[in-house]
């Protein structure tokens, strides 16, 4: 197989990295205010199901001033403080609206929380978390229009690209309807960023890799990678703790090959947001052996560079 070059971009990662293509567009260091503004999933509220998917726990991966009962705008001056005083160098603040399904609702609903983000004088864009079998298409047009005011930027919850994968874990949709989502958003100019979760059951290393084809064909602007990590309290814990080899779990060597190996297939224009994930210890049930974001981030570069490969040498449009 022919191997493409390593762009000069990509630096000491060997990788894309989403920061830089922040930097990039917006013209310096971009943050994300993470937001609970009070929405549910129709995988929960008996639209689709009541169950959620089986991996869902959203305390898992949202920061701890949101487990508490805050109105928009208390999040939103508690966000941009901690990271102000995080990342001093922050020149861009931006509403992530981060719980559940952030889309689903009435428009007009929708479109006040999103003007009330946007009137904070610290907040000069948008993230949208979502699933994409909840973009409508009177929605679609209206984010379009406030992108000529403001940034704003989708995230899909893809998780898989195995249908059998994401049945099993009761995600609702299958693999078309994140293709469809994601080819509508970018038909009218906003970025599209994907969630990606490995490890799902009924996923194999085939499957895995292939889905690096797969999103590299869509009009992806950038990537998260998270590996499965079980959370107490969701349906798949409870499988887990019934019987632990229904649920195989990465250890942190078998993980980062996986994602040199996904890495080295994607499309070299996609920014990476994550490699991977970490979960409160307090909420994690298993594995025992993780390590934290930024040393698995680490260890991924030094894989790469043992390796001598890089995101998008074996790309092939």
């Amino acid at each position: 197989m022919s191997q493409n070059p390593i762009p000069a971009h990509f630096g000491a990662h060997r990788y894309f990295r989403y920061h830089d293509q922040l930097a990039q567009r917006h013209g310096g260091r971009v943050q994300k205010v993470s937001l609970n503004a009070g929405f549910t999933c129709p995988n929960r509220d008996g639209s689709l199901g009541r169950r959620g998917c089986t991996f869902c726990n959203n305390a898992g991966f949202t920061p701890a001033y949101l487990h508490r009962p805050l109105d928009l705008q208390a999040q939103l001056d508690e966000g941009v403080g901690r990271l102000r005083r995080r990342y001093p160098k922050t020149r861009h603040f931006f509403a992530y609206f981060q719980a559940y399904t952030n889309t689903y609702g009435e428009l007009e609903t929708l479109k006040s929380q999103y003007e009330a983000a946007l009137a904070h004088p610290d907040i000069g864009g948008l993230v949208i978390g979502t699933r994409p079998d909840c973009l409508p298409e009177p929605l679609l047009d209206y984010l379009a229009g406030l992108a000529q005011r403001a940034p704003v930027e989708v995230e899909i919850g893809i998780e898989s690209c195995d249908d059998a994968a994401l049945q099993r874990v009761n995600r609702g949709h299958d693999v078309a309807a994140s293709v469809d989502a994601i080819r509508r958003l970018a038909e009218r100019g906003l970025p599209v960023s994907g969630h990606l979760l490995f490890g799902l059951p009924g996923e194999s290393r085939t499957s895995q890799l292939e889905a690096a084809a797969t999103l590299s064909r869509l009009p992806l602007a950038s990537l998260k990678m998270h590996q499965l990590q079980l959370i107490r309290g969701t349906a798949l814990a409870r499988d887990w703790r019934r019987n632990p080899g229904a649920v195989p779990l990465f250890t942190p060597d078998e993980y980062v090959e996986l994602v040199v190996d996904f890495l080295e297939r994607l499309s070299p224009a996609i920014a990476i947001q994550r490699v991977g994930s970490e979960v409160p210890e307090r909420l994690r049930l298993a594995p025992a052996d993780t390590v934290p974001l930024a040393a698995l981030q680490q260890r991924v570069a030094a894989r790469l560079a043992e390796r001598q490969t890089w995101q998008g040498r074996l790309y092939a449009p």
